[in-house]
């Protein structure tokens, strides 16, 4: 069995990327951590991408890949929530908290690790999710912690809230939720509506990101509506 495969040297960027970004949050760099998780999910793509190509796929890269990914997607934003904790407000009655709280963040490493081994052997997420993606995960907090410090870091908000919205993102990690994904079998509206919904709505957003002050906020929100729309399609039956 090779190791040193095109895609397999495809994910240990991957890999790379995830533990340079985990240091770059331990020193509070979150534009930094945050670029490299981009970075990280995009070798992420191509690396699935290489090996159906060149039909190298192997039981050893499908195990690499679930390791780097809980490197790049759940580590990484774990650590980037570590140094919120240490920034955010503690109310009178939380404050002996502020010293063992921000250990609570790798909750989400933990959680994405499980949501990574349920995905590696459920077979009914082949055409969709069941859960959220720790990609999807990992790239709402760290764009959301870039994009909104100030405002999280202000008394508008404190560390219960974090607390809370952090268990909120455990549980869809390993929810039974079940979401759409962006595989296109033809391109006809009856078959992929709600995906051109969302994609429309993402671009949307995009464009308002660079016309508006809304910026970097824009990736949560496109997760949001990605969470929205996928509820409304399984409650709908659309």
């Amino acid at each position: 069995m090779k190791l040193f495969t095109f895609p397999n040297a495809l994910t240990c960027c991957n890999l790379i990327c995830g533990c340079m970004a985990t240091g770059a949050a331990f020193h509070s760099h979150f534009t930094w951590a945050l670029a490299l998780i981009i970075a990280g999910a995009v070798f992420d793509f191509f690396d699935g991408m290489a090996a159906r190509a060149l039909h190298i796929s192997s039981p050893i890269g499908k195990e690499l890949d679930s390791l780097a990914d809980v490197i790049t997607f759940g580590v990484a934003p774990s650590a980037m929530l570590f140094q919120l904790f240490g920034i955010v407000e503690y109310p009178d009655w939380l404050a002996a908290a502020s010293s063992w709280l921000p250990y609570t963040s790798f909750l989400i490493a933990a959680f994405s690790a499980l949501r990574l081994a349920k995905f590696n052997l459920d077979d009914r997420q082949q055409t969709s999710f069941i859960g959220l993606p720790t990609p999807a995960n990992a790239l709402f907090w760290s764009s959301l912690i870039v994009a909104e410090l100030s405002w999280l870091a202000s008394p508008r908000f404190n560390a219960m809230w974090l607390f809370l919205f952090m268990l909120a993102s455990c549980f869809l990690l390993t929810s039974e939720l079940p979401l759409f994904a962006l595989k296109f079998k033809n391109l006809s509206w009856a078959d992929n509506r709600i995906k051109y919904v969302f994609l429309g709505g993402a671009v949307a957003l995009l464009v308002a990101a660079a016309l508006t002050p809304l910026g970097l906020t824009a990736v949560p929100l496109i997760i949001l509506w990605y969470l929205l729309l996928s509820i409304l399609a399984y409650t709908l039956k659309l």
